[in-house]
């Protein structure tokens, strides 16, 4: 039976990294079968990444994905975040799509910028990964930590709160210099972003806004200062703009006035949403936006004093303030309907 006609070396090298990418042996008989092209026309192809320096070899009928990686360390004390970018970072992702580029350019110089101003840390290291498919960077500091400087600054109780805080937006410690936005726009803007920092981290993935994940750990030893990490496909369609657009009410000034805030962040361990001091904690701030989203995917229960506090007195106290709840439950949905009929 004749092969197939030659496939578009793109097409081959695309289904090379997926294989790599999930582990996956035996490259050469896979790109036979997915193709239909012959054992030697198969290796040709994988010759041609070989020489590309996109894969190589690791033995016999062993290939991995070459990565690419660069380290830069700076002083913090009259560091620039544009000089960085434009001097470290964009002479390795230069040859990304403009759209990706705006997303790397955001999120870099105000993750930086947030070194800068706020860390107190003497330097700054900054890791760039780049793969065939993918690019992760990693910035470092050795300050006070990010949680630790929020939860101190706002007076909250416990380094995780900050998360919460983070989740929102709006968030500074310095509000003369900054809105509080950098973080928020960034983690839901890459597809993969995380922070750790002391023993407390978090995590989103993009375009999930009930993907947060958040952990507090013990290590041996505490991670000082704060690590941020940042992760997004090489041919994202991700547009910075529309980001922006999904927190406007105004789409023509990218006025940040609406949140979506995961209620779950409030729990911890076995705690349940009962309390008023617990519903005061998730609203504290609302009264800065115009419309807020309340997701409650994965919130099992909530209590009568905690829905009354977020669902009538804070609507009777901020009316201009508009609360949407998401994603509720049977029994989430009965306590705040309750709260509701009691309001009017």
């Amino acid at each position: 039976m004749p092969r197939s006609a030659a496939v578009e070396p793109d097409v081959v090298g695309a289904f090379v990294i997926g294989a790599l990418e999930s582990d996956s042996h035996n490259l050469a008989r896979l790109i036979q079968d997915a193709f239909d092209v012959s054992r030697s026309t198969a290796h040709s192809y994988l010759n041609a990444l070989l020489d590309e320096g996109m894969i190589r070899r690791t033995g016999l009928g062993r290939y991995e994905l070459v990565v690419r990686e660069y380290v830069y360390l700076h002083d913090v004390a009259g560091m620039e975040e544009d000089v960085v970018w434009t001097e470290d970072v964009l002479s390795v992702l230069g040859d990304l799509p403009q759209n990706v580029l705006g997303v790397w350019r955001y999120g870099c110089t105000e993750i930086i910028n947030n070194v800068v101003d706020h860390s107190g840390s003497d330097d700054v290291q900054i890791h760039v990964l780049r793969w065939p498919h993918h690019t992760e960077i990693r910035v470092h500091d050795s300050g006070v930590g990010i949680f630790r400087k929020i939860s101190t600054s706002l007076g909250l109780q416990d380094d995780r709160h900050a998360v919460l805080e983070l989740s929102k937006g709006k968030v500074t410690t310095d509000p003369e210099k900054h809105t509080g936005e950098g973080i928020f726009f960034s983690s839901r803007a890459f597809d993969q972003f995380q922070v750790l920092s002391g023993g407390v981290f978090f995590s989103h993935q993009y375009n999930h806004d009930e993907d947060w994940n958040i952990g507090k750990e013990q290590p041996a030893e505490e991670i000082i200062g704060t690590t941020v990490k940042m992760l997004m496909d090489n041919n994202s369609a991700t547009n910075l703009g529309d980001v922006f657009d999904r927190y406007a009410t105004d789409t023509e000034d990218y006025r940040f006035d609406k949140t979506v805030v995961p209620v779950k962040l409030l729990e911890y361990g076995d705690d349940a949403l009962v309390s008023r001091s617990q519903a005061k904690r998730l609203m504290n701030r609302f009264d800065r936006f115009q419309t807020v989203v309340l997701d409650f995917e994965g919130v099992t229960s909530i209590g009568q004093a905690f829905a009354d506090q977020v669902f009538r007195v804070f609507p009777s106290l901020h009316p201009e303030v508009e609360l949407i709840p998401i994603r509720t439950n049977e029994q989430v949905s009965r306590m705040v309907n309750r709260a509701l009929k009691h309001s009017t």
